[in-house]
């Protein structure tokens, strides 16, 4: 039987100890790898349908401030050339145009168009009526012939655009 010197137990068991640590020094355990994904996806099932669902309300508060921003450019456009303004909307296809000579922006000269269904929108227009017409009309003074409304919508969410019949002013609901 060997003997061995208190400094040889002292280096096996110094040599024993660095040689675990560098074992569990390398990665992750399988166990702990499935964890992290199973917790990432229930994080993912849980935010999904909310980030969807925000984005169906965010939708339709820009396009609802779309057709207020163009119900009110269409009635100042009437009242600057003192000439009637239509803002013809067309729910089937969810869209409208102003006519008049406003200006779109990227568009062919004289064609105000707005396709709500397309991108960054993506919504539907519900209805659209101004007394027995689908078209807001703005005399020359800028009062509208009728007062109306027009609805869009995005999944679970709902806006509707106001006209006045008196003053002109469009609000959202």
């Amino acid at each position: 039987m060997t003997m061995m010197s208190t400094s040889d137990r002292e280096n096996r068991s110094a040599t024993a100890r660095r040689d675990r640590r560098r074992r569990r020094v390398g990665g992750f355990t399988l166990i702990e790898l499935i964890i992290v994904v199973l917790v990432m996806g229930i994080l993912t099932a849980v935010a999904v349908p909310k980030v969807a669902d925000a984005l169906s309300y965010h939708r339709v508060e820009s396009a609802a401030e779309r057709v207020k921003a163009d119900l009110t450019l269409a009635r100042r456009h009437a009242l600057s050339t003192s000439r009637d303004v239509y803002v013809f909307f067309y729910a089937a296809s969810n869209w409208y145009w102003i006519s008049g000579g406003v200006k779109g922006l990227g568009g062919p000269p004289n064609a105000y168009r707005v396709y709500l269904a397309k991108p960054p929108y993506e919504v539907s227009i519900v209805s659209a009526q101004f007394g027995s017409s689908t078209a807001a009309v703005f005399n020359g003074y800028g009062v509208p012939n009728d007062g109306g409304q027009v609805v869009v919508t995005s999944g679970k969410y709902a806006r509707t655009i106001n006209l006045d019949g008196q003053t002109g002013e469009a609000t959202i609901q």
